[in-house]
């Protein structure tokens, strides 16, 4: 065998132990999460109405992206994507609901929030690392001072999640919760996801969308959203993405998780009736994928489509993840609530604000920072 024959064959085993230890780190490496067995796909697809073909599918057939633009051409104010400076906040102080029908919600930044309901403490897409990614070297690193840590937090009752992206369902967070919540609520798929962490399955309840569980007397549904998922290359697609509506004798709140402007907010309505309180994802738009993230108008209207009492901006105040400035999803929304004459809310980062006087949480504290 010649000199070169042998310099080509030590290449090639170079790359294909490469890519076998590349394969092996992404289907041992928990924060990674878990694919669905072809069982569980096809339990899926009984269950779930837009599982087609080994992947879930909008309701509305969209592209994920769409012509590619300026990536500035969204912004509108001459702040940066990232502020310059410290953005004001709460550290957050827990207290109890003084009664079964009052409702308090607590915004951490981008769409971490605690939703105190029905005398349960209930905690969506938590996530309190510096860093979205993986790794803790790599990705989008957290701009705003971190209001809340897990030992602080109370007894959580339920944890939601709305999709699998990593500003959404975070391996470190979550593990960390697993000893004080009581029950993870997920789209379908994500509960691989939490297994691979080391949560026990039996706290785990996976649900398809127009699908309701009932706790305690509180109803909890998964409804449409507009969006996609995957925390690698070889699982895209395989879990849900979901919105969620929480609905007992008082009140029916809803979260949009991260989504697209369509027609289901109108279908939500139709089956939940109005809103009491909604929070929408209006943040890390953009033209190139307008899609599947609604620019801040979109929000206020998708509010109007629900009939909702207050409405609150979510998905921004932590993470820069596209190119709009960092203030405008929340300056738009306002701008355009108060055009429309929609009520709304906007707390500090680790504020809580109470449902009935909502009105005490309006201060416009970004303007002043750059």
């Amino acid at each position: 065998m010649n000199r070169v024959v042998k310099v080509i064959l030590i290449i090639f085993g170079v790359i294909i132990l490469l890519i076998v230890s590349i394969i092996l780190f992404v289907l041992l490496y928990k924060p990674f999460g878990g694919i669905p067995s072809d069982k569980e796909l096809e339990e899926y697809s009984k269950r779930a109405i837009n599982f087609k073909n080994g992947e879930f599918h909008n309701e509305e057939d969209v592209a994920l992206y769409t012509n590619w633009t300026d990536p500035y051409k969204d912004r509108t104010s001459k702040k940066r994507s990232t502020p310059t400076d410290e953005l004001p906040y709460k550290k957050f102080s827990y207290s109890e609901l003084d009664n079964l029908n009052d409702v308090k919600v607590t915004w951490f930044g981008h769409s971490s929030i605690l939703l105190q309901m029905h005398n349960m403490n209930i905690l969506i897409d938590p996530v309190f690392s510096n860093i979205t990614s993986p790794v803790s070297f790599i990705g989008p690193k957290r701009y705003s001072e971190n209001t809340v840590d897990v030992e602080s937090l109370p007894n959580i009752d339920i944890v939601i999640l709305t999709h699998d992206h990593y500003d959404h369902t975070d391996y470190k967070t979550l593990k960390s919760l697993e000893k004080k919540t009581t029950k993870f609520i997920v789209p379908l798929g994500i509960d691989k996801d939490l297994i691979k962490f080391g949560i026990k399955e039996d706290k785990i309840k996976n649900m398809a969308w127009w699908e309701e569980t009932n706790i305690n007397g509180l109803t909890i549904a998964s409804t449409p959203a507009i969006h996609y998922s995957g925390r690698m290359i070889i699982d895209k697609n395989k879990s849900l993405w979901s919105s969620w509506i929480f609905k007992d004798e008082y009140h029916t709140i809803y979260e949009s998780g991260d989504t697209g402007y369509g027609s289901h907010f109108k279908k939500i309505k139709e089956k939940y009736g109005d809103i009491d309180f909604a929070m929408f994802d209006c943040a890390q738009y953009s033209e190139n994928w307008h899609n599947i993230h609604m620019f801040p108008e979109e929000a206020v209207e998708a509010s109007i489509d629900m009939n909702a009492s207050v409405s609150m901006p979510i998905h921004y105040g932590a993470f820069n993840l596209s190119t709009h400035s960092w203030d405008d999803p929340v300056s738009r929304f306002t701008m355009y609530a108060k055009e429309k004459n929609v009520n709304y809310v906007t707390p500090l980062l680790g504020e809580t604000i109470s449902l009935v006087e909502y009105k005490n949480y309006q201060n416009e504290w970004w303007i002043d920072i750059k």
